[in-house]
């Protein structure tokens, strides 16, 4: 499980989620500041991939393809937005 209501800290952005996708290889930090939280925009660098989730903000991304503690990340300031 995990919380749908994520907010980053840094950028204080909703973190969006996409399941079934992972982020290219490629992508970096101004493709996310300068296209989220545009769909549109943001497919051109999604990968489809089934039972993974891709994470983002305006400033951090994740691909996730099995169990994982977020918490665990130091660099991510991504916080439950309260339900």
């Amino acid at each position: 499980r995990t919380c749908d209501e994520l907010r980053c800290t840094a950028c204080d952005f909703r973190v969006s989620l996409f399941n079934d996708y992972i982020w290219d290889q490629s992508c970096d930090y101004l493709f996310f500041r300068n296209n989220m939280p545009e769909l549109s925009k943001l497919r051109a660098k999604m990968i489809k991939k089934k039972g993974a989730r891709a994470y983002a903000c305006q400033c951090s991304w994740r691909s996730i393809d099995e169990l994982t503690d977020l918490q665990t990340d130091q660099q991510l300031r991504w916080v439950c937005g309260k339900h």
